[in-house]
């Protein structure tokens, strides 16, 4: 099998999520992948938990495992001048590269992008950072974890009477990797199309406010500043997740409309479900924490699979609200093989999430395990560079190659 990106090859300086993750899509799909790494200064994924038998290790992490399988890695000291020659010959060899630093980092270097194009001036050449490359704040540096609270996110998510709560993770590394990818993908149509490269310089932050359009137009059409609702929604009452028989169980439920209200009622089979001030959608919202308790009485009588049944069979949306368990061992997504478990000699035997989509004409190839540091130094060396062997012995006894043992 072959993917849809075989024969693309990319040179891959980025680190930590939003890169990697961008690269990884085209992986996945065939391209060839050159993963630049220093041993001696690891990316951070790469000493983030959760580690194999909790035992940290720079090839431990089971969370850098699932972001960069079907890679290779090169290790190499980029602070030699060595290490950028070697560097700037596989510049002629790649037709991507990405980088995530900081701006200016790669320019230090002498790999800015337009150094870059003297030595390939078709490069398409993708870099990403927090705000940009350009404009007074482009400097300042940090992770998603910040990156969520300048973009908005963190302001609107929590409860009104309490302070606002971190979304999951950093959450807008899970948006900038779509941008970035389709902006890659547009570039290579562009390319085949005129033959010439393009330069992308993608903001996570201008990424992540895509996703709060709805709110900004209210803003500025309304002059309507979002609030912290909880789990209400104003269109929609009860809108909530409520405790379920077991030890933290729980299901989320939705009513949509008094058609809803009407089955929902025949199922619970309540007294109090017939009181005229929760006949209509106002007076519901009115009272909305009141049958918020109410509903909670019920649902922890039952399981949250019974529930999900009994609603679902009415129409009414409802679902488990899952752990990490119930996703690994979810039916579904098995049938689907959704969830790839790799074997990686260090990180062992770990779940890594697919690609989302199938594609009918393009399967993915097998996926490879994600690279040890400096995995596929001595490979990439001899077979894409044609370095002799006593060459790259010699690189290597002076550590501007680097090999993990």
């Amino acid at each position: 099998m072959s993917g849809i990106f075989e024969g693309i090859k990319i040179l891959d300086f980025s680190w930590v999520i939003v890169g990697p993750r961008t690269v990884r899509y085209l992986g996945d799909q065939g391209a060839t992948v050159i993963k630049v790494e220093n041993v001696d200064h690891p990316g951070a994924l790469r000493q983030a938990p959760p580690y194999k038998n909790s035992i940290s290790g720079i090839n431990n992490s089971a969370y850098f495992a699932a972001l960069n399988p079907n890679k290779m890695s090169l290790g190499i000291d980029m602070g030699h001048p060595e290490g950028i020659n070697i560097i700037r010959k596989l510049v002629e060899w790649a037709d991507i590269i990405v980088e995530s630093f900081a701006p200016g980092v790669m320019e230090t270097l002498g790999l800015g992008y337009e150094d870059i194009q003297k030595i390939k001036p078709v490069i398409i050449f993708l870099r990403t950072n927090m705000l940009g490359t350009t404009g007074p704040r482009s400097q300042i540096r940090g992770y998603g974890f910040q990156l969520v609270g300048y973009t908005g996110f963190t302001y609107i998510t929590g409860w009104p009477d309490r302070v606002p709560v971190q979304p999951f993770g950093p959450y807008t590394d899970t948006i900038a990797p779509r941008f970035a990818t389709s902006a890659l993908i547009m570039a290579l149509i562009h390319k085949r199309r005129t033959g010439k490269g393009t330069y992308i310089d993608l903001s996570q932050h201008e990424a992540g406010i895509q996703f709060l359009t709805p709110i900004l137009l209210d803003r500025q059409i309304n002059n309507r500043i979002k609030e912290r609702e909880g789990n209400s929604h104003p269109l929609y009452c009860p809108n909530g997740v409520y405790p379920c028989k077991g030890k933290q169980r729980w299901v989320a439920i939705t009513i949509t409309s008094n058609k809803d209200w009407k089955a929902f009622s025949g199922i619970i089979n309540k007294q109090w479900l017939n009181k005229k001030e929760f006949s209509t959608f106002k007076g519901r919202k009115h009272n909305e924490e009141k049958i918020d308790s109410l509903i909670a009485q019920w649902t922890i009588e039952h399981t949250a699979e019974e529930i999900t049944r009994l609603l679902q069979e009415k129409g009414i949306p409802a679902g488990i609200v899952k752990d990490s368990q119930d996703i690994v061992n979810d039916p579904q997504l098995a049938h689907r093989r959704a969830i790839w478990y790799l074997e990686h000699e260090y990180a062992g035997r770990h779940a890594v999430l697919g690609q989302g989509s199938i594609l009918s004409r393009n399967p993915p190839p097998p996926p490879r395990a994600a690279p040890s540091i400096g995995e596929h130094t001595y490979y990439i060396c001899q077979e894409i560079l044609n370095i002799p062997d006593e060459e790259i012995a010699r690189l290597l006894g002076d550590g501007i190659l680097q090999i993990m043992v």
